[in-house]
């Protein structure tokens, strides 16, 4: 079977499993990517048994000597691993070829967050009334992005003070509780702020009827230039800092996962760290 019909099949296969679009979106794209790699040497559609290790391999190869990430090339080696694994199970390739090629280690990164006063000084800098109502919520539930920009007007319930992510990543629900600071900023957005247009989204503009991850990490990025902070600001800092100051007022990590919506607590404890200030003061201790 040519390998542009398998992956029509997995992409299905995903949908079937209830993985998310984004997920299945991102999945597309790189075996896409892997494809086109592949009819630059033949031109022509390949069966998925015809591709062999050595074609895995020039691929690898070929993205890294473009300057991609070593967090990329893992997932890459990742996607093609799930990929060929349908493959193999459905009897249309022999063997999972991916699953051969060494594992690629990533650098672990020191994670970038904001302290309270930056925070503050994201929130002044940011002009645009349904912009500034959108980071803080960010801020203040530490949802994802993309979930944010998802989030409809049915999901939000004022009385008992709580949004509901309704199939956020890995397709899960999950409730997180309004603190008075943000039921203030959403009761003042529904009132003053949020225009009258004929979209059920919590945020909205005018023109569109809804906001973009992007234009929201455009909107980060100009305050954070505005603002004279040094790091580099996205929404994902603001997830990251909303995590870290939880920690910081010892939290229990377990409470911190539930309301990130991690499976693996493993992936939580990432965001355990501490400043130089805090190190000291615990040598300080001894």
């Amino acid at each position: 079977m040519k390998y542009t019909e398998v992956v029509d099949k997995f992409l299905m296969y995903l949908g079937s499993i209830d993985r998310s679009l984004e997920t299945i979106e991102g999945y597309r794209k790189e075996l896409e990517y892997f494809n086109r790699y592949l009819k630059s040497i033949y031109i022509k559609d390949l069966d998925v048994k015809d591709i062999t290790l050595e074609h895995i391999e020039g691929y690898m190869y070929d993205i890294k000597q473009r300057g991609k990430a070593d967090s990329t090339r893992k997932r890459v080696v990742y996607i093609l691993r799930s990929f060929y694994n349908y493959a193999c199970k459905r009897k249309l390739c022999e063997e999972n070829l991916p699953a051969t090629l060494e594992s690629i280690k990533t650098n672990q990164k020191e994670r970038v967050f904001l302290d309270e006063e930056e925070i503050e000084l994201m929130f002044i800098h940011v002009s645009h009334p349904i912009l500034k109502s959108a980071i803080q919520t960010l801020y203040y539930t530490g949802m994802r992005v993309s979930e944010l920009t998802n989030l409809r007007l049915r999901d939000l319930d004022m009385e008992n003070r709580l949004i509901y992510i309704i199939a956020g990543k890995g397709n899960k629900n999950r409730t997180i509780p309004i603190n008075s600071k943000l039921y203030k900023i959403l009761k003042d957005y529904l009132k003053d702020i949020r225009p009258v247009v004929d979209s059920d989204r919590l945020f909205c503009t005018q023109r569109s009827g809804k906001l973009s991850s992007q234009y929201i990490n455009k909107t980060l990025y100009q305050a954070q230039k505005d603002s004279g902070i040094e790091k580099r600001v996205s929404a994902h800092v603001l997830r990251h800092s909303f995590a870290s100051h939880l920690i910081k007022l010892n939290v229990p990590l377990p409470y911190v996962q539930k309301l990130l919506g991690h499976a693996d607590l493993r992936v939580t404890s990432i965001y355990i760290h501490q400043d130089m200030g805090q190190l000291r003061e615990a040598i300080d201790k001894m």
